[in-house]
């Protein structure tokens, strides 16, 4: 595949057509200063400029439009007529739509280099997946940074044996004292040991500082979403006949891209509904003794780990009786419930979907699908949604949201294997003794602040052996939260808050519904990062289980991948079916576990640096003792010509990557190790 042509030229691009968008809304209402003109004429004639050399001749000639319409107004200090507004912005919109079709750039036809590189470069703009790409390799520095640390623990454990005398050690005879040659070295590997130490907590700790400010400079100000929720707010009060100025605040805040990117679309939304919905013809406003104009106002504020914006409106407020009416007639209340419902929940209906009040469909409301698209957004995001009003004051819808789904702070608990359950989830640990489970045909409950909420041990939600049944000791238990919703679960320790780096999980990894997302613990290791949602329905659900019949002993399987995600994947689907899994990086490692402890399987891939896949089966088959384990080659090279090297060199079975299916792997190594 060649080199995207065009990628530098969309992070540019983009950041001109935003700025164009604003200054054209904002000449448009007057809010603007002498000099916002000959601004706005250097970034147009920016855009043809670059336009022109990646060879987009639309797209210059849209930008020199909007040039020969900026021209005459030089030095414009009052408000500009709507209909100039109006034939800029078609020209800003052909702009986007043609860098909306280079998202997918022709892999032929890469245009020429050209302009020159400046000496001093005082900003530098980068493409989010460059970042992630940093922030996995500092991650993986990480971990083996980690790993070094236990080998450097285990290295001091060694040096304070070999200088213990062997009666102190139970070894009987005589007592001996150090060896001569640990008594002429002593102070220097002291030193050496002590100065290990030291270096690798701080290369550690710099590491750690450059993976936080990496994750902070691929944060986006939310003011990148302003100038569309400003076009929104100008083009609903054209389409409903009504006067609407938008207002935003805290647009220095930062958020994860893919956070904001996500909500931006459905505040759209929220602003629409604020100008049709909620701002008064102006007849009416005046006669309320309001300002003519209504206002749309979104405020972005930074809480803790969240982000909330909050978006209101001078408008009417919600009609309560309307939404009863909607609500009845859509089956969604019956007419008694209708009226005894209280106001603050009749306005949640409307949350749900389906739900207007607007007699007549537009081209910007009149379906019901606004709120409901905000809904499914937040809850995607994993964040919260409130809506309020006062009738003749206006609206208010309050949306909080993680700053990241990339980087967050998260429980670290033990239940038969580390698990995360996200921070803000978490609403207290606790300890429960027998005493406070109390039993029935729903499944077990605990009392939490004055409430009954589901209690199961965590270890059985996720499919992992839990405590013998018999076993009364009191254990900690972890609340958490999911919306109105609240669920305990029993875990075997609490170990602490960690940040983690969350990572998706790979496409081919059919993961429970509770597990979310995986993350990387010190040593490189795959570790579960849980759904609130999904914990919290699971435990409202879940019947009491018969216990379980102790599996049988199985010999460990060694998962042999220089790629971290597969092996995050095997170990994952494997330790799931009651395995036990080692891994290891490369052939030669797995050579040298293999001789140490005996394995039940092999799952190796094939290419690898060093020693590749076929030679590593070939040299275990041509070992008197490595031959009896058996080995399965799972890669992505799909050959006929390899596949029939692979079984020649002795494999057991030859999975491609491409055709990977759990079952059949599991049900493989089943019938090899039996």
């Amino acid at each position: 595949m060649s080199e995207d042509p065009y990628r530098y030229f969309r992070v540019e691009a983009r950041d001109l057509l935003e700025g164009l968008s604003r200054g054209v809304l904002d000449l448009e209402k007057g809010v603007h200063d002498a000099d916002l003109v000959a601004q706005l004429l250097r970034l147009a004639h920016t855009l043809k400029g670059a336009a022109r050399v990646v060879k987009q001749p639309a797209i210059a000639e849209a930008a020199h439009h909007v040039e020969e319409a900026l021209a005459p107004h030089r030095g414009a200090r009052g408000p500009l007529p709507r209909s100039w507004a109006e034939h800029v912005l078609r020209h800003l919109d052909d702009i986007a739509t043609g860098l909306a079709a280079l998202d997918r750039p022709a892999e032929d036809g890469a245009p020429a280099a050209g302009g020159r590189v400046e000496d001093a470069v005082r900003t530098v703009r980068v493409e989010i997946a460059d970042m992630d790409e940093v922030l996995d390799g500092l991650a993986e520095a990480c971990g083996r940074l980690g790993a070094v640390r236990e080998e450097l623990e285990a290295l001091g454990a060694l040096w304070r044996v070999a200088e213990t005398p062997a009666d102190r050690r139970g070894a009987g005879g005589p007592a001996r004292r150090t060896p001569p040659v640990v008594d002429d070295h002593q102070p220097s590997l002291e030193a050496l040991q002590r100065n290990l130490a030291a270096r690798l907590e701080e290369s550690h700790a710099h590491l750690l500082r450059v993976r936080d400010a990496v994750g902070r400079l691929r944060l986006v100000p939310a003011a990148s979403v302003f100038a569309a929720l400003h076009r929104a707010v100008r083009d609903a009060g054209q389409s409903a006949g009504r006067r609407a100025d938008f207002e935003a605040r805290g647009g220095d805040v930062r958020l994860d891209p893919h956070v904001l990117t996500a909500l931006r679309d459905a505040l759209l939304h929220v602003v629409r509904n604020g100008v049709v919905h909620g701002i008064e013809p102006e007849a009416e406003r005046l006669a309320a003794g309001k300002p003519a104009a209504g206002r749309v106002e979104v405020q972005v504020t930074r809480r803790g780990d969240r982000v909330a914006f909050v978006c209101r409106d001078d408008g009417r407020g919600i009609d309560v009786d309307a939404v009863r009416r909607a609500a009845v007639e859509r089956g969604m209340l019956s007419g008694p419930e209708s009226s005894t419902l209280a106001a603050a929940e009749v306005v949640r209906l409307i949350l749900h979907g389906g739900v207007t009040t607007t007699e007549t469909v537009t081209q910007v409301s009149g379906r019901g699908i606004g709120l409901d698209v905000l809904r499914e957004t937040v809850a995607r995001l994993k964040g919260d949604v409130t809506v309020s009003t006062e009738a003749g004051i206006g609206t208010t819808v309050e949306v909080s949201v993680p700053v990241s789904l990339s980087v967050l702070p998260a429980l670290a608990v033990d239940a038969a294997g580390v698990a995360l359950v996200p921070l803000d989830a978490v609403r207290a640990t606790r300890l429960v003794t027998a005493g406070d489970v109390a039993s029935s045909a729903a499944g077990e409950r605990v009392v939490h602040e004055g409430d009954a909420i589901p209690f199961v041990p965590l270890a059985a939600v996720l499919g992992r052996p839990g405590p013998p049944r018999g076993d009364r000791r009191p254990r900690p238990a972890v609340v958490v939260r999911s919306g109105t919703r609240l669920a305990a679960f029993g875990v075997d320790r609490v170990l602490g808050i960690t940040d983690i780096v969350v990572r998706p999980l790979p496409p081919l990894m059919a993961a429970a519904p509770v597990v979310a997302a995986a993350a990387i613990d010190a040593n490189g290791g795959p570790q579960l990062v849980l759904d609130p949602a999904a914990l919290v329905t699971a435990a409202a659900g879940r019947l009491p289980d018969a216990a379980p019949a102790a599996p049988p002993a199985r010999r460990p399987v060694l998962v042999v991948d220089d790629s971290l995600t597969t092996r995050m994947l095997e170990q994952s689907i494997l330790e799931s079916a009651g395995y036990e899994v080692d891994l290891a990086t490369s052939a030669e490692e797995a050579l040298a576990k293999a001789r140490l402890r005996r394995y039940g399987v092999f799952v190796v891939d094939v290419e690898m640096p060093g020693m590749d896949g076929f030679e590593f089966v070939a040299r275990t088959r041509a070992d008197p003792v490595l031959s009896r384990v058996p080995a399965i080659l799972v890669t992505s090279r799909s050959s006929d010509a390899d596949r029939r090297r692979g079984l020649e060199a002795g494999a057991s079975a030859y999975i491609v990557k491409s055709d990977f299916d759990q079952g059949r792997l599991l049900e493989r190594i089943r019938e090899l190790v039996s």
